[in-house]
């Protein structure tokens, strides 16, 4: 068929306004689609960031802030900034702690180095040879603190100075008995996540019944080089060779070189691994003085002084926690071997997230941020953290005998080794 000159015309008129529409209209769905990304990108960002900022026990705008930034692709400038800040903001050097900072000896009950009568148990620690000297009234001296159990205290505290050159810091430390009591590893809302968890903050009131303390765990698990076990799941597969602490069925606790894989033994209740040791065979692993990130984390710098905590195991399979300011991780691991640990991690730090608080209820009643009193005297979360909801994992350390958290077995005791 022949077609008209006009159809002809028509056609390519026809063909040139589409083709004429078409480049019109795809610059300009280009630029809508970008429009509509960069949306999507803002409106997601704030979702995640306003989700940081309003999430249960994630702490004040500052450190919900600074978490976020870590744990959306921020970790290394974090790390910058935090190491640039402290190398900075050293602590003073010489002085003496202030007024009270350091408990004299006034506990009506006092103090002990000899068994006595009442269930089984550990003997009392001796007290620590202070790693600065003269030695300050009371430092170094043990104090029995907490609800009595049978009679006994199955805590002890003091505090020591770490350092000679920046000595009016503390260093707090705490003694326990795993004979008298036990240990329970608590999810926190974010850390390990994975969730939901029986252990969980805040504290039942069968809980608050038996409850001795309560103290942080480690690093962000992004950050820990390590592995989450409790209550028969998996929230991060564990990590041979990594610093852990390991809580048995029994209740009691220890802290040892992982070397089980993922074939958790079947007396394991908990496990929570942080980096790698800082003391092993009694001794200060020397790795805590390199800056090796490969062992440590991608966090502040070993070097760096800064708030630090550590748990350990003595000889005799006694539980100790310490945990101060100004602490460069070869101090920390220092003063775990000065308390007597034959094998210590490091925990959490930074001031926000270290903490250890212990209860003295009245007539062994329940505990409660009232009757709560921090290991060291200007830590900076208030007791209030863990009858919350917080989002770190953390420890709970109970008497044995009471409330429903805590174990018949009275007299296990972990395997020092």
């Amino acid at each position: 068929m022949v077609r008209s000159r006009r159809h002809v015309q028509l056609t390519r008129i026809e063909t040139m306004q589409r083709t004429y529409v078409k480049r019109r209209l795809r610059p300009r769905y280009f630029r809508i689609s970008i429009v509509l990304a960069a949306f999507l990108l803002v409106v997601s960002v704030s979702w995640s960031y306003g989700t940081a900022l309003t999430a249960p026990g994630g702490g004040n705008f500052g450190i919900r802030t600074v978490e976020w930034i870590r744990g959306h692709g921020g970790a290394s400038f974090v790390a910058w900034a935090e190491n640039t800040w402290y190398g900075l903001n050293k602590p003073p050097v010489g002085g003496k702690p202030p007024k009270g900072a350091i408990a004299v000896v006034s506990n009506k009950r006092g103090t002990t180095t000899t068994a006595a009568a009442g269930p089984p148990h550990l003997t009392p620690p001796r007290n620590l040879k202070p790693l600065v000297t003269p030695a300050l009234p009371g430092e170094g001296v043990w104090q029995p603190q907490g609800r009595l159990i049978g009679g006994l205290a199955g805590l002890y505290t003091t505090s020591i100075r770490p350092s000679a050159t920046y000595s009016s810091l503390v260093t707090g430390v705490a003694w326990m008995d795993p004979k008298l009591v036990s240990f329970t590893l608590f999810a926190g809302g974010q850390d390990p996540g994975h969730g939901p968890w029986q252990n969980m903050a805040p504290f039942t009131t069968s809980q608050e019944a038996s409850l001795v303390a309560a103290f942080n765990s480690g690093f962000r698990m992004q950050d820990a080089r390590g592995g989450w076990y409790s209550e028969g799941r998996m929230a991060y597969p564990l990590v041979n060779g990594a610093a852990s602490f390991v809580i048995y069925k029994n209740g009691t606790a220890n802290v040892v070189n992982w070397t089980d894989g993922q074939n958790v033994p079947s007396n394991v209740a908990s496990v929570r691994q942080n980096l790698s040791l800082i003391v092993e065979g009694g001794k200060v692993n020397p790795a805590v003085y390199t800056g090796n990130f490969s062992d440590w984390g991608a966090t502040v710098n070993n070097a760096v002084m800064v708030w630090r905590s550590a748990v350990g195991i003595t000889k005799d399979g006694a539980i100790i926690y310490a945990s101060g300011d100004g602490l460069s991780v070869g101090e920390l691991a220092q003063v775990m071997v000065r308390a007597g640990a034959v094998r210590a991690m490091e925990m959490d730090i930074n001031s926000y997230w270290t903490d250890f608080f212990y209860f003295n209820p009245p007539n062994n009643g329940l505990a409660n941020p009232s009757n709560a009193t921090k290991l060291v005297y200007n830590m900076v979360r208030p007791p209030q953290r863990y009858f919350e909801g917080t989002a770190r994992d953390f420890i709970g350390v109970f008497a044995r005998g009471l409330g429903s958290n805590t174990s018949a077995n009275s007299g296990a005791t972990a395997a020092a080794g």
